[in-house]
């Protein structure tokens, strides 16, 4: 899985945003698979266009998650948050500058508005279900 800094770089090394879109997509694709099973009203995230399905949990103190979407791009807006959030210490999450780091791809000005409140919806899901897991954890 690629991790947050790489996709940084890849897209501060794409200058363009046809290039930049088909990069997120591959990014969507390499995502693991999210088992039909787990596609359910607990998992989907309200608040975007296209279905999308997150799994929380965490490892050793550390976010873990799964998510798909049945759209190309916004699968790999998934991955790209995935890829942001896996991995850090739970209790960190609410403190972590996720805007910034999204402005940095520049990806606000080249999403629709709906794609944008999707995006928004799924990093809302994200920080509420770590908030959930550090308080479990207490």
């Amino acid at each position: 899985m690629t991790n947050a800094e790489d996709i940084a770089d890849a897209f501060e090394f794409i200058d363009d945003w046809e290039e930049r879109y088909r990069y997120v997509i591959e990014l969507g694709r390499e995502l693991p698979d999210f088992p039909d099973a787990l596609k359910t009203d607990a998992t989907k995230v309200e608040g975007c266009v296209s279905q999308v399905w997150l799994m929380t949990g965490v490892k050793d103190g550390r976010m873990e998650l799964l998510g798909d979407s049945d759209a190309m791009i916004v699968r790999g807006l998934v991955a790209i948050l995935i890829a942001f959030y896996s991995g850090r210490p739970v209790a960190e999450v609410q403190d972590l500058d996720v805007n910034a780091f999204l402005t940095r791809l520049q990806l606000a000005e080249h999403l629709t508005p709906q794609r944008s409140n999707g995006l928004n919806a799924m990093v809302k899901r994200i920080r509420g279900e770590a908030l959930r897991l550090s308080a479990e954890a207490h």
